[in-house]
């Protein structure tokens, strides 16, 4: 593993590290994100690098104990282990978490040719009304940190400026939310969230985002 490292250029050495911590940050790298300028879908830099040296990079994580897995068919490269520790989700982070992974699957089964689905912040939270989940609507600025953080993993994209936050701003969901969970078990999560009064307020990602798809 070191000889195969070491024989690669210092160029290539570095890429090799800049995947390894984006993937330690974020889990997920997808094979396209959404470019706002271009208005398309892009390939993304790092997914190339990935595939590239995925045999020595999933050797490196396997040794802490990470599996390094590839959906070719989603176009995501992700990572698993126990050893992961992830960022502290709020309950409404968690909340849109499940609820845009249903409106994913919903609009997959009629637009089955696209790698990603686009919403609004008006359908997502019309959807978490619909299981009685949300505790009022939330506030405009706790709606844009929620949405910067699912950003932040590449779950979501949002099309138009956060700054101006309203019901039509629109949100690609990026085909990663496929891996969380199943959809039966989401409806019953969700369930579970508006039948209890008290539900602890925060949660890590990893306990929210398994059972992922090989």
């Amino acid at each position: 593993m070191i000889e195969y490292f070491e024989q690669l250029s210092q160029e290539e050495q570095e890429e090799i590290t800049e995947v390894i911590q984006i993937l330690y940050r974020q889990t997920f790298v997808l094979e396209r994100k959404f470019d706002k300028r271009q208005g398309r879908m892009v390939p993304v830099r790092e997914y190339r690098v990935l595939s590239k040296h995925l045999e020595f990079i999933r050797a490196y994580f396997k040794v802490a104990g990470i599996t390094l897995r590839e959906n070719a068919h989603m176009g995501v490269i992700y990572i698993q282990g126990e050893q992961l520790w992830g960022e502290k989700l709020s309950r409404l982070a968690t909340i849109y978490l499940l609820v845009l992974k249903l409106i994913y699957d919903e609009q997959m089964e009629t637009v089955s040719s696209s790698s990603h689905i686009v919403t609004t912040v008006g359908a997502l939270n019309g959807k978490a009304g619909e299981f009685r989940v949300l505790r009022g609507l939330p506030s405009p600025t706790e709606m844009r940190r929620t949405i910067a953080l699912l950003k932040k993993y590449q779950i979501i994209e949002p099309l138009d400026v956060l700054e101006e936050l309203n019901e039509e701003t629109r949100l690609v969901i990026y085909p990663c939310i496929h891996t969380v969970l199943l959809g039966d078990d989401l409806r019953a999560l969700l369930e579970t969230f508006s039948k209890e009064d008290t539900i602890g307020d925060e949660t890590t990602i990893q306990n929210t985002v398994e059972d992922l798809s090989e």
